[in-house]
């Protein structure tokens, strides 16, 4: 895969890592889009990994393919909670009406997007290297 994009479409269950105060979280996501030349990602304003995210928007994606890859994106995020973000995502996974019915109009629904990041992919066999996100 010649980007994170393709690699996180590729293998489309992949957890994210933040921060609760002193102790580490993960849990799996599995919703990307491209919008405005960033990744973005969905959750719910009602969950601890909003709140988490709100406190301290650094986090970590890891990512395993079948081929004995791994990929790791490392940054910062920032929220858009704008209706064409919101719609854009309904748009690209119908799935995600079976979660929020409202679809764009679900005050509670939100996304998010790396304003910063490193992604490098990793190999049993070879040496990482970095990748573009885009």
């Amino acid at each position: 895969m010649a980007t994170a994009l393709e690699y996180l479409k590729a293998n489309p269950v992949f957890h994210i890592a933040t921060v609760d105060g002193t102790k580490a979280r993960v849990r799996p996501f599995g919703f990307i889009m491209k919008r405005n030349g960033a990744l973005y990602f969905c959750t719910n304003k009602t969950k601890d990994v909003y709140r988490q995210l709100s406190q301290n928007p650094e986090i970590e994606i890891s990512d395993m393919g079948n081929d004995s890859t791994w990929l790791r994106i490392r940054g910062r995020i920032a929220f858009d909670d704008t209706r064409d973000a919101k719609a854009q995502a309904f748009k690209e996974s119908a799935m995600l009406l079976k979660i929020y019915p409202k679809g764009a109009d679900d005050e509670t629904f939100v996304t998010f997007y790396f304003t910063e990041a490193v992604a490098t992919l990793y190999s049993f066999s070879g040496t990482p290297k970095k990748i573009p996100l885009l």
